[in-house]
């Protein structure tokens, strides 16, 4: 598939969008306290949705015919769970937890993505030392988006800082385009080689999402196939921007 180049016109319904997504996100953050399940998130998210005049676009995500199709209107990820956690009634956040919140969002026909990793109440020095740290690296990567900056170039530094710090580099799941679907081309991996994969170009719309560990790299898939989990049952952080490449460099998209 190719990439998908976005108008002017476009991108502003996409910052429209992504303004009132990340508005939205905040609202949820200030939510997830001990004691919350992940499904009561869930559902105050979808009413924010669709009150602003926007669809949740994982509600019902499929990947395939035969997978079964998201249930949700955002993930929810806890501890070991690197992306998508389905959120449940019975999911109840506890103080010492770090979650990853992940949400979508369909506004006037395009969509925008993004995602933090929050702390429960009190947590373990080593977890705010993997958030920090993988909320710099989406800051280091979104810093090397311009025209002309190669995939790799963006993997690379994302690699770098998180391999610096000594912290597991998630290598099976990728950040992406996105814009006219959830998740278009080009793959946006974390790690990779300076110089390579394809330039950027002015229109183009990419979701940035370090995702990072206090272990290893391999991750399992749960029975309910959507949720992935560190094998090794370390401590996840996730952290997620649309970012638009524009002339003078780039925008974030879903910024508040």
């Amino acid at each position: 598939m190719a990439v998908r180049i976005k108008t002017a016109e476009e991108i502003v319904r996409m910052r429209e969008g992504g303004k009132r997504l990340a508005g939205i996100l905040h609202e949820i953050i200030v939510r997830a306290v001990p004691g919350v399940s992940s499904g009561t998130l869930d559902a105050h998210a979808e009413r924010l949705i669709v009150s602003c005049g926007g669809r949740p676009v994982f509600k019902g995500y499929k990947i395939s015919e035969v997978k079964k199709p998201f249930p949700s209107s955002i993930c929810v990820s806890v501890n070991d769970e690197v992306v998508h956690g389905i959120p449940r009634a019975d999911r109840i956040l506890k103080a010492g937890d770090i979650a990853s919140i992940d949400i979508g969002m369909r506004w006037k026909g395009l969509v925008t993505d993004m995602a933090v990793t929050v702390g429960i109440g009190k947590i373990s020095p080593d977890a705010e030392r993997l958030i920090h740290a993988t909320r710099e690296a989406l800051d280091i990567g979104i810093a090397r988006v311009r025209p002309g900056t190669r995939i790799g170039d963006i993997g690379h530094v994302i690699e770098s800082h998180l391999k610096k710090n000594h912290f597991g580099i998630i290598r099976d799941l990728a950040g992406h385009g996105v814009g006219h679907e959830l998740h278009e081309e080009p793959l946006i991996p974390n790690y990779g080689k300076s110089g390579t994969g394809i330039r950027l170009e002015e229109g183009m719309v990419i979701a940035i999402e370090p995702m990072a560990t206090l272990g290893g790299w391999r991750i399992t898939l749960d029975d309910d196939e959507w949720t992935f989990r560190t094998r090794d049952a370390s401590v996840a952080a996730h952290f997620e921007h649309t970012v638009a490449v524009i002339s003078e460099g780039r925008e974030i998209l879903t910024a508040l």
